[in-house]
């Protein structure tokens, strides 16, 4: 069997090389994850390069909502040259309709194009915005998208299991073809519970903790926000080896059933 694997978003150079050296399966690279994730900079994407982990690049323009205009999707599809150009894995993205529902055509020319450079695509959880989220998968899946991530369309993975375990198994009839990724609370604490019960093949975690705030005079004046945070190694290591636990327990049963069929 293989173990669920582990995606750590990152939004800084020093969590960029953290994920990289501690195991990460693959990284999100992005900007401003206090805002949900922003594109980041070409030096970032240069610095992800040189790295051998995985990385897919967070590909949004502004922070709020994921309706974009004619001019935003053009900078998207621009910045998305830019990883090609770079040749890492894939992009990150989203796009959807005031009242939720995916932007079909937003994503479908957003997807293309990635697709068309050799890119792998995540649809980010904008997704959780689809009021049926079996059939946005479907969407997402036609449209050749690669990995949906999601917390069930709740707060967070641990409250959205149910929804997450029904995702799964759209995506096993459909021949494996989308990833079903749970993010948004995901870490050493929760992860057991979450793969147990969905059977999720990955998670998406920050693995972070909340970052010294070094000057008080920027936290005053607006510039540093006590919601930053920091990768944490520790934890990176610590969920990766939940993972492996897991999997070791279910190598084990399997082997235990196999042996009681030949007996």
């Amino acid at each position: 069997m293989t173990r669920a694997r582990l995606e750590v978003c990152v939004d800084t150079h020093e969590g960029l090389e953290i994920a990289a050296a501690h195991g990460a399966d693959r990284i999100e690279l992005c900007t401003c994850l206090s805002a949900g994730g922003l594109t980041p900079s070409l030096s970032m994407m240069e610095a992800a390069s040189r790295l051998a982990c995985p990385t897919r690049v967070m590909i949004r323009p502004r922070d709020g909502d994921f309706t974009y205009s004619h001019g935003e999707i053009d900078m998207m599809l621009r910045d998305i040259d830019t990883v090609a150009a770079l040749s890492l894995e894939g992009v990150v993205l989203g796009a959807n309709h005031a009242a939720g529902h995916l932007d079909e055509m937003a994503l479908g020319r957003l997807a293309g194009h990635a697709k068309r450079q050799g890119l792998k695509v995540t649809l980010h959880r904008s997704f959780d915005l689809a009021p049926n989220l079996v059939t946005a998968l479907a969407i997402a899946r036609d449209l050749g998208i690669d990995a949906v991530l999601s917390s069930g369309g709740e707060m967070d993975a641990p409250s959205g299991v149910k929804t997450l375990k029904a995702l799964v198994a759209a995506s096993k009839t459909a021949g494996n073809r989308i990833e079903v990724m749970a993010g948004v609370g995901v870490g050493s604490k929760t992860v057991r519970e979450i793969v147990a019960r969905t059977g999720i093949a990955w998670v998406h975690g920050s693995c972070s903790l909340p970052r010294e705030i070094v000057s008080q005079e920027a936290l005053r004046l607006g510039y540093s926000s006590p919601d930053h945070r920091r990768t944490d190694p520790e934890e990176i290591s610590r969920t990766l080896e939940i993972l492996a636990d897991i999997d070791a327990g279910q190598s084990a049963q399997s082997q235990a059933r196999r042996g009681a069929a030949r007996g």
